[in-house]
């Protein structure tokens, strides 16, 4: 058992995945600093120093100054503007990894435009049969 387990950990696909996972992470900590600390300030700014995160409706209908009080009575609320955020950092992370697809892409094509040595080689020697089949 020791050695099957061994075997599947050692696999790339596996070590691929835990790489994957952890450099997910790491960029969720990246993402979630762009969009708190650099994205939403400055629209909140140019809307009048609105943050999306304060919007809310308490489902009781009272008015709370902040949703944290809200959240503190424990009234149930539609917290709109949290979403509001997530959608935005969606839309973050989705082109940040659009634009890096995209560059692995390119730099894959660069690598595959030129076909191997044997291929070039077996390309020549069908044009010289064919030409000397017709000559």
């Amino acid at each position: 058992m020791w050695e099957e387990f061994k075997s599947f950990i050692s696999r790339g696909n596996v070590i691929d995945l835990a790489v994957g996972i952890i450099v997910g992470a790491a960029f969720t900590g990246i993402v979630n600093s762009l969009v708190n600390d650099l994205i939403m300030p400055p629209i909140g700014y140019l809307m009048g120093g609105i943050d999306f995160s304060s919007y809310f409706v308490a489902l009781n209908g009272e008015h709370y100054a902040n949703l944290k009080a809200a959240q503190d009575a424990g009234a149930a609320t539609i917290n709109y503007g949290v979403f509001i955020n997530v959608v935005i950092r969606f839309f973050i992370v989705a082109g940040a990894v659009f634009l890096l697809v995209k560059q692995v892409n390119r730099f894959r094509t660069k690598a595959a435009s030129a076909p191997p040595r044997q291929e070039v080689l077996l390309e020549e020697i069908r044009d010289l049969l064919k030409a000397k089949a017709e000559g």
